[in-house]
């Protein structure tokens, strides 16, 4: 399955390091197994694709 770009590299970036910071507080006990609801930006990041901005319309990279 082919998916359009529309998640740019600073939004990319925040992306994965907001996850890994939810996935490591779910880890630590810091918060509650909602935290590893961090995986889904890391995986939207990684293969640049966000079903939600796909619906909304939203783009936020610019080479594409």
């Amino acid at each position: 399955m082919k998916f359009d770009t529309n998640i740019g590299t600073t939004d990319r970036i925040l992306r994965i390091v907001l996850g890994l910071l939810l996935i490591g507080m779910a880890i630590g006990g810091q918060i509650g197994p909602w935290g590893w609801i961090g995986i889904v930006p890391v995986l939207t990041a990684f293969i640049r694709y966000c079903p939600a901005y796909a619906i909304l319309g939203i783009r936020t990279c610019k080479e594409c």
